[in-house]
């Protein structure tokens, strides 16, 4: 299926137009590419212990931030962990579950690596581990620390996982007024207030203190400008001169074919990213290259577009 549905790809895209140049670095859309606020909201930290509904466990803020000891809220929800995914290998590779949690939903700065292919997550750590895939410095970090066997070990786990619905899309024209808290995570600004969207992805907890201590049992919520998804879904569709048709190789549900990567109900601001990188360049590597004529006419407002749509989806 693979070399099938990768055929069918090259066989359309040289039917597309000249292609655009490349996003310049400098362009980076800051809502897409989140970085902590060097001021930060005047909050005081909670250092008590936290319980959860269903939960024997508790867990501090601090052990919650754990990278090498991940908190482990709901053992009935996930497969048993491996040490990769619960508690890394330190100094230099962190527990993969701090960042995409044991149910491999992540956050709206992390990926959603749940049900990947594990063909398709193994070959990605060797991109980053080669340089080829860059736009994380910290994955590139772990790519050079990590272990053939340890990678394998975290793919053979996100794969088995079941995806779960982790995001809802919103069509709006004003947002809650946020700020990028520690870890580069978007939050409500505790000041309140609205703005107007703007050419914006706005993803915030749906229940904040459920994501600052990883809890994996909430998502996400997007707000996208109006009008987004059906623009959205004439994209996905294809549109001659501009781009191609997503079910070629991600299939007709968008979940994916083979070792082809599922792109339906993924994180909408890390598909923005992933399109951003793969025009520009700093996402490269031998599958990647099937991308880069499928993204290189797709303006800002395109990819921001393809991505609320498929964040929409089922995953």
């Amino acid at each position: 299926m693979k070399i099938l549905a990768s055929a069918f790809a090259l066989a359309i895209l040289p039917t597309l137009a000249i292609p655009a140049p490349p996003a310049n670095a400098q362009d980076k859309p800051t809502w897409a590419f989140p970085v902590t606020d060097k001021e930060q909201p005047d909050i005081k930290p909670n250092t008590a212990p936290r319980s959860a509904a269903g939960s024997a466990k508790s867990y501090t803020r601090a052990q919650a931030d754990n990278m090498f000891d991940i908190p482990d809220w709901y053992p009935e929800m996930y497969p048993k962990l491996p040490k990769i995914v619960a508690n890394g290998n330190a100094p230099n590779v962190r527990a993969c579950g701090s960042c995409h949690l044991p149910v491999g939903a992540g956050h709206d700065e992390s990926a959603y690596v749940a049900a990947l292919p594990a063909a398709y997550f193994i070959r990605q750590m060797n991109d980053y581990r080669s340089g080829a895939r860059k736009g994380s410095g910290t994955m590139q970090q772990i790519g050079q620390a990590i272990t053939d066997a340890e990678i394998k070990e975290a793919a053979d786990y996100f794969a088995s996982l079941k995806a779960p619905k982790w995001h809802r899309v919103v069509e709006t024209d004003a947002v809650p007024k946020t700020y990028i808290g520690q870890g580069n995570k978007r939050l409500i600004h505790p000041d309140g207030g609205t703005e107007p969207i703007g050419n914006r992805i706005i993803t915030v907890p749906e229940d904040e203190e459920i994501v600052l201590y990883r809890d994996p049992r909430k998502g996400f919520v997007s707000y996208v400008p109006k009008g987004a998804l059906a623009k959205g879904a004439e994209l996905v569709a294809g549109v001659p001169g501009k781009t191609v048709n997503c079910a070629i190789c991600h299939g007709p549900d968008l979940k994916g074919v083979a070792d082809i990567p599922p792109i339906a109900g993924r994180t909408a601001t890390y598909t923005v990213r992933q399109l951003f990188m793969m025009k520009s360049g700093e996402r490269a590597g031998p599958q990647a290259a099937l991308m880069k004529q499928v993204v290189a006419n797709l303006g800002l407002d395109d990819m921001l577009n393809i991505a609320a749509y498929t964040a929409s989806l089922d995953p």
